[in-house]
């Protein structure tokens, strides 16, 4: 008798990232999930689903007019799921029906946020849920004091509740209308608001929960120190680049700053903003939130790996950060995680460009960067692309979802020969 093949790890996240994709197109294909006169082609839905699952905000069509509540429902789902990952939703059932968290559910958490540590998965993962209902529910009253001053109170609730979840899982889906938060542009409440879900969700729980055990800055982890460091300089730096370039006022430069780090919202049309901010928006779309987050990207830590790797070349010195010293594998890892994001991002957009040859190139730079880091900001081109672009996004958008480097070692064969062959040099440069 035969055995049952293992799948891996990195399959099994696959294949339940794409099972939950498909499902939730099915479901918001279908007229249940539809306003009265309005309709959704299969790709769209397809877009859409993949779009939510991946917590990305990229869509063909305005949510608040395309879908009914239960279709809006669908989409939170999708966007909550996709945010703490298929195998932490499942590990979180386990708990709740009182079931043990074996070695297999273990090894997925790992993988699903992208960890190295064998640290007990069972508290991290209570820890998880607790800090996201914390996080979200605060989050849903503050945005009820906004939202209640221009909707009934129940509408307010439950934009308010929407709008939370997808801030904090960096989805940037709203169910506003056609103009996100362009309206609520100037109200302090609301973008401090969410920028601060943002934020709380793209730094990682890892962190929060090394941060409750350390309790002092000093005694952190490394990770730790570097996601915050990373974090604190990316804000304040694309804060003041996006404020000298004058588009935008202060307030909207810090928002975009933490907005485009995978999130989405905007205060103010992308479309209308210099090709510079544009520049600026891009880079901090590429790199991304922090590793066990819910943002995409190439990730803070990986950025941080990458300057201290530069840092290195030019000093001949070790590859050290707040004294201490990183492992091989770490930058050797960064390094192949930057080289599989960047080829997948010039891909998408070289694609892109045979597709929609009348679209300016910067417009589907932002497009295809937005996809693959799972961002959402779009310069307004989303609705008009061609059937065969939306399906290279959607497949852009799980890429970016699952992680180039696990969508590279998936396929990897488990052995691997170990002839080696003699050295010879190469001239560089």
């Amino acid at each position: 008798m035969k055995k049952i093949k293992k799948i891996s790890p990195s399959r099994t996240i696959a294949l339940g990232f794409l099972a939950l994709i498909v499902l939730g197109a099915i479901l918001l294909y279908l007229p249940i999930s539809h306003a009265e006169g309005q309709s959704l082609s299969f790709v769209d839905a397809l877009f859409l689903s993949t779009s939510a699952t991946c917590v990305t905000g990229l869509s063909p069509v305005v949510v608040a007019d395309t879908l009914n509540a239960f279709g809006k429902t669908v989409l939170g789902t999708l966007i909550q799921i996709g945010g703490l990952g298929v195998a932490c939703m499942g590990a979180a059932f386990a708990l709740l029906l009182r079931r043990r968290i074996g070695m297999q559910q273990n090894t997925l958490l790992r993988e699903g946020w992208n960890l190295s540590s064998n640290s007990s998965f069972k508290e991290l993962l209570k820890f998880a849920l607790g800090i996201t209902l914390l996080c979200e529910l605060s989050g849903a009253v503050l945005s009820f004091f906004v939202f209640v001053q221009k909707m009934p109170i129940p509408n307010a609730a439950l934009t308010a509740l929407f709008h939370s979840v997808s801030a904090f899982n960096n989805a940037g889906f709203d169910i506003l209308g056609a103009d996100n938060l362009i309206s609520y542009r100037g109200d302090i409440l609301l973008t401090l608001t969410t920028a601060a879900l943002i934020i709380f969700g793209g730094l990682g729980f890892t962190v929060y929960l090394d941060i409750r055990e350390k309790r002092s800055l000093k005694k952190l982890s490394l990770h730790s120190k570097i996601v915050l460091f990373t974090t604190a300089a990316l804000l304040i730096l694309g804060t003041l680049a996006l404020l000298l370039l004058g588009d935008l006022n202060l307030l909207d430069s810090f928002f975009f700053s933490v907005s485009a780090r995978t999130a989405g919202f905007m205060t103010s049309p992308v479309g209308e903003l210099s090709q510079a901010s544009l520049f600026v928006i891009t880079v901090l779309m590429f790199i991304g939130a922090s590793p066990g987050s819910t943002g995409g990207g190439i990730k803070t830590t990986t950025f941080y790996t990458l300057l201290i790797i530069f840092k290195g070349l030019i000093t001949g010195k070790k590859h050290q950060s707040f004294h201490r010293s990183l492992p091989k594998d770490v930058t050797q890892k960064a390094l192949m995680l930057f080289l599989v994001a960047l080829f997948t991002l010039l891909s998408a957009t070289f694609l892109l460009c045979i597709l929609e040859p009348q679209i300016p190139l910067m417009d589907l730079v932002v497009e295809a960067t937005s996809a693959a880091a799972t961002v959402g900001l779009s310069t307004g081109i989303t609705p008009n692309l061609c059937t065969a672009s939306k399906l290279v996004l959607t497949i852009v958008m799980y890429i970016g979802r699952l992680g180039p480097l696990t969508v590279a070692t998936i396929w990897t064969a488990k052995t691997q020969s170990n002839l080696s062959y003699s050295t010879e040099s190469i001239t560089i440069g």
